[in-house]
Protein backbone atom coordinates (compact mmCIF):
# COMPACT_ATOMS: atom_id res chain seq x y z
CA UNK A 1 0.00 0.00 0.00
CA UNK A 2 1.31 3.51 -1.12
CA UNK A 3 1.65 5.77 1.50
CA UNK A 4 -0.53 9.11 1.02
CA UNK A 5 2.89 11.15 1.47
CA UNK A 6 4.46 9.32 -1.18
CA UNK A 7 1.62 9.39 -3.72
CA UNK A 8 2.84 13.33 -5.51
CA UNK A 9 6.53 12.21 -5.83
CA UNK A 10 5.46 9.19 -7.50
CA UNK A 11 3.61 11.28 -9.46
CA UNK A 12 5.88 13.62 -10.76
CA UNK A 13 8.52 10.89 -11.07
CA UNK A 14 5.86 9.73 -13.60
CA UNK A 15 5.76 12.82 -15.72
CA UNK A 16 9.12 13.49 -15.74
CA UNK A 17 9.97 10.55 -18.05
CA UNK A 18 6.27 11.50 -19.85
CA UNK A 19 7.29 14.48 -22.82
CA UNK A 20 5.09 16.84 -23.16
CA UNK A 21 4.53 15.51 -27.08
CA UNK A 22 3.58 11.85 -25.94
CA UNK A 23 0.77 13.59 -23.82
CA UNK A 24 -0.34 15.63 -26.21
CA UNK A 25 -0.59 12.45 -28.32
CA UNK A 26 -3.45 10.55 -25.92
CA UNK A 27 -5.69 13.76 -26.18
CA UNK A 28 -8.23 14.11 -29.12
CA UNK A 29 -7.91 17.18 -31.29
CA UNK A 30 -11.03 19.15 -30.99
CA UNK A 31 -11.52 20.68 -34.84
CA UNK A 32 -11.71 24.74 -34.78
CA UNK A 33 -14.73 24.65 -36.95
CA UNK A 34 -17.26 22.15 -38.19
CA UNK A 35 -17.70 22.64 -41.86
CA UNK A 36 -21.27 22.10 -43.05
CA UNK A 37 -22.32 18.68 -44.68
CA UNK A 38 -22.72 18.90 -48.15
CA UNK A 39 -25.18 16.49 -50.26
CA UNK A 40 -23.65 14.61 -53.32
CA UNK A 41 -24.27 16.60 -56.16
CA UNK A 42 -26.53 15.30 -59.15
CA UNK A 43 -24.56 15.27 -62.10
CA UNK A 44 -24.64 18.10 -64.58
CA UNK A 45 -22.79 19.70 -67.61
CA UNK A 46 -22.52 23.17 -65.51
CA UNK A 47 -20.24 24.01 -62.93
CA UNK A 48 -19.07 27.24 -60.35
CA UNK A 49 -17.16 29.40 -62.79
CA UNK A 50 -18.89 29.27 -66.13
CA UNK A 51 -19.67 32.36 -67.50
CA UNK A 52 -21.41 32.99 -71.19
CA UNK A 53 -21.47 36.40 -72.62
CA UNK A 54 -23.98 37.84 -75.00
CA UNK A 55 -24.34 40.51 -77.81
CA UNK A 56 -28.10 41.96 -77.10
CA UNK A 57 -29.97 42.26 -80.39
CA UNK A 58 -33.28 44.46 -80.71
CA UNK A 59 -35.32 43.29 -83.82
CA UNK A 60 -34.16 44.73 -86.82
CA UNK A 61 -31.91 47.42 -84.66
CA UNK A 62 -29.00 45.34 -84.63
CA UNK A 63 -26.51 44.62 -81.28
CA UNK A 64 -27.94 47.25 -79.04
CA UNK A 65 -26.61 45.92 -75.77
CA UNK A 66 -24.99 42.89 -73.58
CA UNK A 67 -25.67 40.31 -71.22
CA UNK A 68 -24.33 37.28 -69.79
CA UNK A 69 -25.55 34.13 -67.76
CA UNK A 70 -22.95 32.86 -65.19
CA UNK A 71 -22.45 30.41 -62.34
CA UNK A 72 -21.39 32.35 -59.59
CA UNK A 73 -20.55 29.64 -57.34
CA UNK A 74 -21.49 27.98 -54.30
CA UNK A 75 -23.66 29.31 -51.32
CA UNK A 76 -25.58 28.33 -48.62
CA UNK A 77 -28.88 28.82 -48.11
CA UNK A 78 -30.95 27.57 -45.23
CA UNK A 79 -28.13 25.51 -44.63
CA UNK A 80 -28.23 23.17 -47.96
CA UNK A 81 -25.38 24.05 -50.86
CA UNK A 82 -26.58 25.51 -54.14
CA UNK A 83 -25.86 27.39 -57.04
CA UNK A 84 -25.90 30.63 -57.48
CA UNK A 85 -27.03 31.64 -60.79
CA UNK A 86 -26.94 35.04 -62.11
CA UNK A 87 -28.61 36.20 -65.58
CA UNK A 88 -28.36 39.71 -66.90
CA UNK A 89 -29.92 41.68 -69.90
CA UNK A 90 -29.56 45.06 -70.95
CA UNK A 91 -29.82 47.11 -74.24
CA UNK A 92 -32.04 49.54 -75.88
CA UNK A 93 -32.89 52.86 -77.30
CA UNK A 94 -33.40 56.32 -75.92
CA UNK A 95 -37.03 55.64 -76.25
CA UNK A 96 -36.94 51.52 -75.13
CA UNK A 97 -34.48 50.04 -72.65
CA UNK A 98 -34.67 46.93 -71.22
CA UNK A 99 -32.58 45.98 -68.06
CA UNK A 100 -33.18 42.77 -66.43
CA UNK A 101 -31.55 40.85 -63.88
CA UNK A 102 -32.38 36.93 -62.60
CA UNK A 103 -30.76 35.60 -59.61
CA UNK A 104 -31.37 31.87 -58.74
CA UNK A 105 -30.23 29.74 -56.07
CA UNK A 106 -30.86 25.99 -56.32
CA UNK A 107 -29.58 22.65 -54.28
CA UNK A 108 -26.67 20.75 -55.98
CA UNK A 109 -28.18 17.57 -55.28
CA UNK A 110 -31.55 18.25 -56.86
CA UNK A 111 -31.37 20.99 -58.65
CA UNK A 112 -34.43 22.53 -56.40
CA UNK A 113 -34.96 26.10 -55.97
CA UNK A 114 -34.77 27.88 -52.66
CA UNK A 115 -34.35 31.25 -53.88
CA UNK A 116 -35.31 33.37 -57.04
CA UNK A 117 -34.84 37.03 -57.63
CA UNK A 118 -36.43 39.23 -60.70
CA UNK A 119 -35.39 42.29 -61.29
CA UNK A 120 -37.28 43.66 -64.66
CA UNK A 121 -37.11 47.35 -66.20
CA UNK A 122 -38.68 46.49 -69.51
CA UNK A 123 -39.60 49.70 -71.49
CA UNK A 124 -43.41 51.20 -69.25
CA UNK A 125 -42.85 48.19 -67.16
CA UNK A 126 -40.81 47.24 -63.57
CA UNK A 127 -40.94 44.50 -61.57
CA UNK A 128 -38.87 43.43 -58.61
CA UNK A 129 -39.65 40.06 -56.70
CA UNK A 130 -37.63 37.71 -54.48
CA UNK A 131 -39.27 34.72 -53.21
CA UNK A 132 -37.31 32.64 -50.72
CA UNK A 133 -38.95 28.88 -51.59
CA UNK A 134 -39.55 26.34 -48.81
CA UNK A 135 -39.74 22.49 -50.79
CA UNK A 136 -40.27 20.60 -47.46
CA UNK A 137 -43.23 22.95 -46.41
CA UNK A 138 -44.61 23.81 -49.99
CA UNK A 139 -44.74 27.27 -49.49
CA UNK A 140 -42.66 30.53 -50.38
CA UNK A 141 -42.46 33.97 -48.69
CA UNK A 142 -42.63 37.06 -50.89
CA UNK A 143 -39.63 39.84 -48.92
CA UNK A 144 -40.37 42.40 -51.05
CA UNK A 145 -44.03 42.24 -49.76
CA UNK A 146 -43.84 40.63 -46.98
CA UNK A 147 -46.60 37.98 -47.86
CA UNK A 148 -46.47 34.52 -48.37
CA UNK A 149 -47.99 31.11 -50.33
CA UNK A 150 -48.13 27.59 -50.92
CA UNK A 151 -45.91 26.38 -53.97
CA UNK A 152 -47.26 23.35 -56.40
CA UNK A 153 -44.47 21.05 -55.95
CA UNK A 154 -42.08 19.65 -53.50
CA UNK A 155 -39.04 19.86 -55.98
CA UNK A 156 -40.20 23.52 -57.58
CA UNK A 157 -38.34 25.22 -60.29
CA UNK A 158 -37.96 28.78 -61.08
CA UNK A 159 -38.00 30.22 -64.41
CA UNK A 160 -33.34 30.31 -64.56
CA UNK A 161 -33.22 27.33 -62.48
CA UNK A 162 -35.77 25.76 -64.64
CA UNK A 163 -33.64 26.77 -67.65
CA UNK A 164 -29.87 24.65 -66.11
CA UNK A 165 -32.43 21.84 -65.32
CA UNK A 166 -32.92 21.08 -69.19
CA UNK A 167 -29.61 21.64 -69.96
CA UNK A 168 -29.06 18.22 -68.37
CA UNK A 169 -32.32 16.40 -69.75
CA UNK A 170 -31.92 14.32 -72.51
CA UNK A 171 -32.57 15.96 -75.02
CA UNK A 172 -34.33 14.49 -78.16
CA UNK A 173 -35.55 15.86 -81.89
CA UNK A 174 -39.65 15.47 -82.03
CA UNK A 175 -39.98 14.49 -78.11
CA UNK A 176 -42.12 17.02 -75.63
CA UNK A 177 -41.39 17.23 -71.61
CA UNK A 178 -43.95 18.07 -69.64
CA UNK A 179 -43.22 19.42 -65.85
CA UNK A 180 -45.60 20.33 -62.64
CA UNK A 181 -42.93 21.79 -61.22
CA UNK A 182 -42.71 25.25 -61.80
CA UNK A 183 -43.01 27.24 -58.06
CA UNK A 184 -46.29 28.88 -58.71
CA UNK A 185 -49.07 26.65 -59.62
CA UNK A 186 -50.28 29.23 -62.46
CA UNK A 187 -47.28 28.50 -64.38
CA UNK A 188 -47.80 24.69 -64.40
CA UNK A 189 -47.27 22.28 -66.44
CA UNK A 190 -44.29 23.63 -67.69
CA UNK A 191 -43.59 22.58 -71.43
CA UNK A 192 -39.88 21.48 -73.23
CA UNK A 193 -40.56 21.32 -76.75
CA UNK A 194 -37.23 19.75 -78.40
CA UNK A 195 -38.23 21.44 -82.11
CA UNK A 196 -35.47 20.50 -84.17
CA UNK A 197 -31.79 20.52 -85.51
CA UNK A 198 -29.92 23.83 -86.22
CA UNK A 199 -26.74 25.54 -87.44
CA UNK A 200 -26.27 28.65 -86.34
CA UNK A 201 -23.52 31.51 -86.67
CA UNK A 202 -22.95 34.12 -83.59
CA UNK A 203 -19.38 36.30 -82.69
CA UNK A 204 -18.60 33.18 -81.11
CA UNK A 205 -18.12 31.14 -84.08
CA UNK A 206 -20.23 28.68 -85.29
CA UNK A 207 -21.96 26.14 -83.88
CA UNK A 208 -24.91 22.58 -84.38
CA UNK A 209 -27.64 23.33 -82.02
CA UNK A 210 -30.62 21.68 -80.64
CA UNK A 211 -33.85 24.10 -80.41
CA UNK A 212 -35.72 24.37 -77.76
CA UNK A 213 -39.19 25.94 -77.34
CA UNK A 214 -40.02 26.13 -73.46
CA UNK A 215 -43.61 27.26 -72.37
CA UNK A 216 -44.48 28.38 -69.00
CA UNK A 217 -48.34 29.60 -68.41
CA UNK A 218 -47.65 32.85 -66.55
CA UNK A 219 -45.69 36.34 -67.24
CA UNK A 220 -41.85 35.54 -67.09
CA UNK A 221 -38.33 34.88 -68.90
CA UNK A 222 -39.98 32.34 -71.19
CA UNK A 223 -43.97 33.41 -71.11
CA UNK A 224 -46.25 31.42 -73.69
CA UNK A 225 -43.47 29.87 -76.03
CA UNK A 226 -42.76 33.19 -76.86
CA UNK A 227 -38.55 32.07 -76.76
CA UNK A 228 -36.91 29.53 -78.99
CA UNK A 229 -32.99 28.39 -77.41
CA UNK A 230 -30.74 27.37 -79.31
CA UNK A 231 -28.20 24.61 -76.94
CA UNK A 232 -24.56 23.51 -78.73
CA UNK A 233 -25.50 19.90 -79.60
CA UNK A 234 -22.96 18.08 -76.83
CA UNK A 235 -23.25 17.19 -73.66
CA UNK A 236 -22.29 20.82 -72.41
CA UNK A 237 -25.76 22.44 -73.48
CA UNK A 238 -24.30 25.86 -73.55
CA UNK A 239 -26.59 28.64 -74.62
CA UNK A 240 -25.32 29.67 -78.11
CA UNK A 241 -28.71 31.26 -79.07
CA UNK A 242 -31.72 33.02 -77.22
CA UNK A 243 -34.69 34.50 -79.52
CA UNK A 244 -38.02 36.20 -77.44
CA UNK A 245 -40.41 38.62 -77.94
CA UNK A 246 -40.54 41.67 -76.49
CA UNK A 247 -43.16 44.42 -76.25
CA UNK A 248 -43.21 47.43 -78.30
CA UNK A 249 -39.60 46.40 -79.65
CA UNK A 250 -40.84 43.44 -81.39
CA UNK A 251 -38.07 40.47 -80.78
CA UNK A 252 -34.72 40.41 -78.47
CA UNK A 253 -32.23 38.21 -78.78
CA UNK A 254 -28.89 36.78 -77.45
CA UNK A 255 -25.81 36.14 -79.33
CA UNK A 256 -22.85 33.97 -77.63
CA UNK A 257 -19.84 36.25 -78.13
CA UNK A 258 -17.30 34.39 -75.77
CA UNK A 259 -17.46 31.47 -73.12
CA UNK A 260 -15.58 30.53 -70.36
CA UNK A 261 -16.02 26.80 -69.12
CA UNK A 262 -16.68 26.27 -65.58
CA UNK A 263 -15.99 23.50 -63.08
CA UNK A 264 -19.01 20.77 -62.65
CA UNK A 265 -19.00 19.24 -59.07
CA UNK A 266 -20.57 15.91 -60.37
CA UNK A 267 -19.76 15.69 -64.59
CA UNK A 268 -21.79 14.22 -66.78
CA UNK A 269 -19.23 11.71 -68.21
CA UNK A 270 -20.02 8.33 -67.85
CA UNK A 271 -23.30 8.84 -65.93
CA UNK A 272 -26.32 6.90 -67.94
CA UNK A 273 -29.37 8.57 -69.32
CA UNK A 274 -31.16 6.37 -67.25
CA UNK A 275 -29.42 7.23 -64.03
CA UNK A 276 -30.03 10.77 -64.82
CA UNK A 277 -33.32 10.70 -65.48
CA UNK A 278 -33.97 9.09 -61.71
CA UNK A 279 -31.93 11.16 -60.58
CA UNK A 280 -33.74 14.31 -61.43
CA UNK A 281 -37.17 12.45 -61.42
CA UNK A 282 -37.88 13.41 -65.22
CA UNK A 283 -41.09 11.66 -66.66
CA UNK A 284 -40.84 9.94 -69.83
CA UNK A 285 -40.76 11.92 -72.63
CA UNK A 286 -43.95 11.88 -75.27
CA UNK A 287 -43.62 12.72 -78.97
CA UNK A 288 -44.68 16.17 -79.92
CA UNK A 289 -48.14 17.10 -81.58
CA UNK A 290 -48.24 17.49 -85.63
CA UNK A 291 -47.70 20.95 -85.64
CA UNK A 292 -44.78 21.23 -83.66
CA UNK A 293 -42.57 18.51 -85.12
CA UNK A 294 -39.61 19.72 -86.86
CA UNK A 295 -37.56 17.63 -88.34
CA UNK A 296 -33.41 18.39 -88.87
CA UNK A 297 -32.26 21.13 -90.84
Amino acid sequence: MIHRRLLPALLLLAFSFWSPGELRAQVTELPGRVAPRMAPAVPVPFGPGERLEYDVRLGALGTRGRGYMAVVGLESVRGRTAYHVDMYIEGGLLFAKVEDRYQSWFDVSNLVSLRFIQDVDEINYERYRHWEIYPEELRFERLDKGTDGSIASDLPLDDVSFFYFVRSLPLEVGKEYSFNRYFKEDGNPVIIKVLRKDTVEVPAGTFPTIVVEPVIQTDGLFEDGKAELHFSDDEKRHLILMSSKVPLIGSLSLHLRSLREGTPLRPLAGIREEEIRSLLSVPPARPLSGDDAGGER
